[in-house]
């Protein structure tokens, strides 16, 4: 069976026009426009020592299309997303000539597109960025949408800015390299918009899980465009999370939350929005919501393989809700489904509330028989 053909969106934001390739080709279907981007200017290419050891560097035509090439580098995975790394990062481009014209292109996963974005945000107060993610993670939701960041101790993600990318290329060839862990991280993702914004993509999801998990190219590659056109869709209509963007963020309430409790790079980012989509489920059914929607996503959590928790301190996880950009002085926001493809977002929940419920969840959580 031939893979689908990549898909292409245009992404309208504040400050210009973002424009995402997705799916199988997706890099060839996209490379006049990347050349397009960076001809004649100075380019900078960040990405991590495991991505360019499997991928190489930028493609040699927008290489050769720009007027120099300044490759710079990130640790793999979380660390990268560190203030000391971008202040680096910034120094770097100032002793390399970096100028208000110049190109940022990020080759890696959600943290590097995360981190890059950030750095392309602050160095001289905005230079344009280009992203070419290269896990299913970043393909389907890091990459796009312009929210960047870094991590602080108290929290994932405190320091960070709305910075849109030109350009966003997601290949699904450069995900043959990825682990299953990596690919069900990815997954989880897409089903978290999908089981509010697109039931289709759920069903899609629900059909080819096993293939998708096996890393299968025909199965990725629809999933893929998909995402991202309804990330896109949903973005377009919110750039800032103002309103209805905030519905993406189901399952990260507590997700990020776990990841602080943790340790950074202890609980990977797609196990904790695994777990924390389980919680939301647990605190809409206690308001009636989700009966159609909370067994299908259960069994869906459970078929991943999502493994068990670490054994974490409900204090310590709580103080870290409180610390999250979702806190408000009255609680914290959350994500909640009411039913398949409608949530509702904002729902403000006291910290004592949560606070009762975090224990027994946290217990169950770490207990084998309760991994997803």
């Amino acid at each position: 069976m031939n893979p689908e053909p990549a898909a292409r969106f245009t992404l309208p934001h504040p400050r210009g026009e973002s424009v995402l390739w997705g799916g199988s080709g997706a890099l060839a279907a996209a490379a006049g426009e990347l050349r397009e981007w960076v001809a004649g200017r100075r380019l900078f290419l960040l990405s991590t020592p495991r991505v360019r050891a499997l991928h190489g560097a930028a493609p040699a035509p927008v290489r050769a299309a720009a007027a120099a090439v300044v490759e710079l580098s990130a640790p793999d995975g979380e660390s990268a997303k560190e203030p000391a790394e971008a202040i680096r990062l910034w120094r770097e481009m100032a002793a390399h000539g970096g100028r208000r014209d110049s190109r940022l292109l990020c080759l890696g996963g959600g943290s590097l597109t995360d981190l890059g974005g950030f750095v392309a945000g602050g160095f001289l107060r905005g230079i344009e960025v280009a992203h070419l993610p290269t896990t299913l993670l970043a393909q389907v939701d890091a990459a796009i949408g312009g929210k960047t960041g870094v991590d602080l101790p108290e929290g994932k993600n405190l320091v960070g800015l709305f910075h849109h990318p030109a350009l966003v290329v997601a290949d699904t060839a450069w995900l043959g390299t990825l682990p299953r862990e990596a690919l069900r991280c990815g997954l989880v993702e897409a089903i978290k918009m999908a089981a509010l914004l697109a039931p289709e993509l759920l069903a899609r999801i629900e059909r080819d899980l096993d293939r998708l998990l096996a890393g299968d190219a025909t199965a990725l590659g629809p999933v893929v465009a998909a995402a991202a056109g309804v990330k896109a869709a949903v973005v377009a209509r919110d750039p800032e999370e103002r309103g209805e963007r905030a519905l993406l963020n189901f399952g990260h309430t507590l997700g990020h939350a776990l990841e602080a409790a943790a340790g950074f790079g202890a609980l990977a980012h797609g196990d904790a929005v695994a777990w924390g989509i389980r919680f939301a489920l647990d605190l809409a059914r206690e308001r009636g919501w989700a009966a159609d929607l909370a067994p299908r996503l259960t069994a869906l959590l459970d078929r991943l393989g999502v493994p068990p928790l670490p054994p974490l301190d409900g204090a310590a996880v709580l103080a870290a809700l409180q610390r999250d950009k979702k806190a408000t002085e009255a609680g914290v926001r959350w994500v909640l489904p009411e039913r398949l493809g409608q949530g509702r977002w904002g729902i403000v929940l006291p910290p004592a509330g949560i606070a009762a419920r975090l224990g027994p969840f946290l217990a169950a959580g770490a207990a084998p028989a309760r991994g997803l």
